[in-house]
């Protein structure tokens, strides 16, 4: 958010003529809703719809329609009776660490990682346990290390693709990871709201391979829908009360236009594919681009739409880096220390959900501020 508010205010500074900001440090696509997701919206309004309160889990069309994707897209049976809608993923995660989890548990999770996880967990009275993985596991958890972890968390979380590294676990490796913390009585809660924007590696749900484990989705990511505030739980039978109590107290529902318009973007296909055939091209760019220009440590970059960088040859302030990077080469780019405390200063997260020419324009960009700033670093 800081990086964010700092290329506002560098945007607003530019003298006319100046090149423009290249914008690689937001998670938010570039494309807005797809279309028939904002017509069925407008249609809602047009025609009198009373868009009041829903059941605390979503509409039953919604759910339905979710429920049908995991059938077709994973060949994974899911009841909608299990699946909750949510205020987006922000909204989920409190109910599933509520409903699953009590004050002082540990929750494990690999660094780096979505800052959030941490958060509301320590806001919630539980306590993060990090697993510091590296390029050797993909910047994923593996077998050994849930392994080793002695005594065993209470929960684990898990993303892929994940954000920042944009990495994943191969199909049999979340199915293993699922059986183990089934097995060990470890809550597996399997972050997939990037499900949708792969590239070449199949993407599996934890739904399929463990009858306690909690997936966390949304609308925001492949649905491109991130104002609309709307995602989705599929929960096991035995939490399905607990999230739907709470839920009603702490949410009623989420927004009955956004459910219109989300199970309206079912029917998009064409479009969301669109998008992600772009962010794909632009991913190869990246990838072809980003070593010539300098970055040449960057993690495979699986899915989602982030390039993990270790620039820990360049430099060990990775705020530092990225601020002169913005101020002098107009290029935002995320400090890797919010995914990582202990390791995240020699890392930088680029982002390439941004239109395709800025994409295009980035590695040429960084190579002549490289070559002109690296004596400076």
């Amino acid at each position: 958010m800081d990086v964010i508010a700092a290329a506002n205010a560098r945007a607003a500074a530019l003298a006319p003529g100046e090149p423009g900001i290249l914008r690689m440090e937001v998670g938010q696509p570039g494309t807005g809703a797809p279309r028939g997701a904002a017509e069925a919206a407008a249609r809602a309004l047009r025609d009198g719809h009373p868009l009041g309160y829903t059941e605390a889990f979503g509409r039953r069309p919604l759910r339905e329609r979710i429920a049908a994707r995991y059938a077709a897209h994973y060949g994974a049976a899911v009841e909608a009776a299990r699946i909750a809608v949510t205020v987006g993923a922000s909204g989920a995660f409190p109910l599933a660490f509520l409903a699953a989890f009590d004050a002082g548990d540990r929750v494990a999770m690999a660094a780096p990682y979505y800052p959030p996880y941490a958060n509301i967990l320590t806001a919630l009275g539980m306590v993060p346990q990090i697993l510091p993985c590296d390029a050797s596991t993909r910047f994923q958890p593996t077998l050994a290390m849930l392994e080793a972890l002695d005594p065993r968390p209470a929960g684990l979380i898990v993303a892929s693709p994940c954000n920042p590294a944009g990495t994943m676990l191969r199909p049999e490796e979340l199915a293993a990871i699922a059986r183990w913390c089934h097995g060990n009585g470890v809550r597996l809660i399997s972050d997939e709201i990037y499900h949708g924007l792969s590239y070449g590696v199949p993407e599996a749900t934890a739904a399929a391979h463990s009858p306690s484990a909690i997936v966390v989705n949304s609308f925001s990511k492949y649905f491109s829908m991130t104002g609309w505030r709307i995602g989705w739980l599929v929960l096991p039978e035995d939490l399905l009360r607990p999230v739907e109590r709470l839920a009603q107290n702490l949410f009623i529902s989420a927004p009955h236009i956004s459910q219109v318009a989300a199970e309206a973007a079912f029917d998009c296909t064409d479009e969301l594919e669109a998008n992600r055939a772009a962010y794909r091209r632009s991913r190869d760019l990246l990838l072809a681009g980003l070593p010539a220009a300098g970055f040449d440590r960057i993690a495979e970059a699986d899915g989602a739409f982030y390039i993990w960088a270790d620039v820990g040859g360049l430099t060990n302030d990775s705020p530092a880096f990225c601020a002169r990077l913005l101020a002098e080469a107009g290029i935002a780019a995320t400090p890797g220390v919010d995914f990582d405390s202990g390791r995240g200063a020699r890392f930088v997260r680029f982002s390439y959900c941004g239109p395709e020419a800025e994409m295009a324009e980035a590695p040429a960009r960084l190579g002549r501020w490289l070559g002109t700033s690296r004596n400076l670093l």
